[in-house]
C-alpha cells in the first residue's frame, strides 16, 4: 500500500496570530513522527508564507485553498498560479464545492485552473462530489464522471499523473453527515476505474484518491483503511491541532498494517 496523503483546508479561519499557533503546534507536534504520510497545510492566501516558511523547517507541505483561471493581468482580487508557484507553494485546491456554489464555477473553469497549476508546477488538487438530491436519485457516478472527465480527461498521461482527486460528497461537508466507508470506497474504486480506462492501470493506481466530508479523528481509521481511500481532505477537524494530528495518526497506521 503506497504512503497515505492528508490534506487540511483551512477554509475563511483563523486570524494572523491564530494562524501562525496552529502552523507551528501541527509542525511541532509531527516532528518526530517520521511520517510516511505526506501531510498538506492549505490556510488562507494571506497566511501562506507562514506556512512556506514553517514548511522549510518542519514535515509539512503547503497548498493554497484556490487559484485564479487567469494568467495574470487586470483580474483585480485574484492569485495566479505563477504567483503561488514563487511563494513556495506545492499544492493547490481547486473545484471544491463551495466554489462551485457560491462562486459558479464550472468543471471547463476548473480545467483552465489545473492547467495554470501544472504548467507551474504545482499539484492540482481536483474536488469532485454530488448533493444530496443527486445521491437521492442515484446520479452520484454519473455526476462525479462527467466532473472528472470535463475537469480533467484532457490531460496528457504526463500531466495527470500530478493531479490529486479529492471525493466529497456534498452533502457530508460540515453537517457531521459522513459518507459510510462503504460508500466512500465504492465511489473511490469507481473514479479508479474511470482512470484506468483512460490512462492505464499505473496511473489509476498511483493517483491519490482522497475522501472529504466531515472526516476526523474518530472515523479516520475506518475510513482510511478502505483499499482505494488513500487519504483525506480534512475541513473543520484541521483548525485543531490535536485532531489534525490524530488523524494522520491514523493515516499512518493503516499504511503499516497493512
Amino acid at each position: 500500500m503506497k504512503p497515505k496523503m492528508v490534506i487540511g483546508n483551512w477554509k475563511m479561519n483563523k486570524s494572523f496570530e491564530e494562524a501562525d499557533d496552529l502552523i507551528i503546534a501541527i509542525g511541532e507536534q509531527i516532528a518526530g513522527l517520521k511520517l510516511e504520510t505526506g501531510v498538506v497545510l492549505c490556510p488562507p492566501f494571506i497566511y501562506l508564507e507562514l506556512a512556506t516558511d514553517q514548511a522549510e523547517e518542519a514535515d509539512f507541505s503547503t497548498g493554497a485553498q484556490n487559484c485564479s483561471e487567469y494568467k495574470n493581468g487586470a483580474v483585480t482580487g485574484e492569485i495566479s498560479a505563477e504567483m503561488l508557484a514563487k511563494l513556495g507553494v506545492e499544492f493547490c485546491i481547486v473545484g471544491h464545492s463551495e466554489r462551485r456554489k457560491f462562486f459558479c464555477e464550472s468543471n471547463q473553469t476548473i480545467a483552465k485552473k489545473a492547467d495554470l497549476l501544472l504548467e507551474n508546477q504545482l499539484v492540482p488538487v481536483v474536488c469532485c462530489g454530488e448533493v444530496i438530491d443527486e445521491r437521492k436519485a442515484n446520479r452520484h457516478f454519473e455526476v462525479v464522471e462527467k466532473q472528472i472527465k470535463e475537469s480533467l480527461f484532457h490531460l496528457s498521461k504526463e500531466d495527470f499523473e500530478s493531479v490529486v482527486i479529492a471525493y466529497e460528497p456534498v452533502w457530508a461537508i460540515g453537517t457531521g453527515e459522513t459518507a459510510t466507508p462503504e460508500q466512500a470506497e465504492e465511489m473511490h474504486a469507481f473514479i479508479r476505474q474511470l482512470i484506468e480506462k483512460k490512462y492505464g492501470t499505473e496511473i489509476a493506481y498511483s493517483t491519490y484518491i482522497l475522501y472529504g466530508g466531515s472526516c476526523n479523528a474518530q472515523n479516520a481509521l475506518e475510513l482510511f483503511s478502505q483499499p482505494n481511500v488513500d487519504g483525506g481532505l480534512i475541513g473543520g477537524a484541521s483548525l485543531k491541532a490535536n485532531d489534525f494530528v490524530a488523524i494522520i495518526e491514523a493515516a499512518e497506521t493503516t499504511v503499516k498494517e497493512n
